[in-house]
């Protein structure tokens, strides 16, 4: 463990601790995650802000490295909650939307041969399609649309305000099973948004 990880670590649980361990490590291979089942063992006070910023006890963790890790170790369950595991221990901590951001989005082919691949905050590659769906919510505040793609197991990345102005240019109408509907082609497929979020 690097000595700048080292005061974030006292105050860690064990399992944690040994994951810290890895942050310089250069073996990257995402551990299975969804595969281990550890006992709960309490919050933890982090949180993932909006924009992507990852806090601990109130302050920012400045090291991407470092927050690359814990994400690693990042799944959502069927509570809805979200949780860092490791072999050993379940960790809850708070994600005020999404726990990722997509920042970047390359677009490739037209119409329903179209592929969109984005890139989120954390580098995870991401092409839009079967295995990686599109969905769409109301943004609260401002009635505004707010795209979502699923990156892996539950776990989404939220689309950048600039990113979803670029992907709105891409909306296309087409006639469905139950008549017209507005939408986004990708891999094959067509992720319609739902007219109330259009008013």
């Amino acid at each position: 463990m690097s000595d700048e990880h080292a005061p974030l670590a006292t105050t860690m649980p064990e399992g944690l601790k040994a994951l810290m361990s890895r942050a310089d490590a250069k073996d990257k291979t995402p551990p299975p995650v969804e595969k281990w089942n550890p006992q709960f063992c309490g919050d933890l006070d982090i949180r993932i802000a909006r924009d992507g910023t990852w806090y601990y006890l109130g302050s920012p963790i400045g090291r991407q490295p470092l927050v690359k890790l814990f994400a690693s170790v990042l799944r959502k369950d069927e509570d809805g909650k979200h949780y860092l595991v490791t072999p050993v221990e379940k960790i809850g901590i708070t994600v005020d939307d999404a726990p990722l951001l997509a920042v970047e989005m390359a677009e490739g082919g037209e119409g329903d041969e179209q592929q969109l691949t984005l890139r989120t905050n954390l580098g995870d590659l991401v092409p839009v399609g079967t295995e990686h769906p599109l969905r769409f919510e109301k943004e609260p505040d401002s009635g505004g649309l707010k795209p979502y793609v699923l990156v892996r197991g539950r776990i989404e990345a939220l689309f950048t305000r600039a990113l979803m102005y670029q992907l709105a240019e891409l909306i296309v109408e087409r006639t469905g099973p139950n008549g017209p509907e507005m939408g986004v082609w990708s891999g094959g497929q067509f992720y319609p948004i739902d007219p109330e979020l259009l008013r």
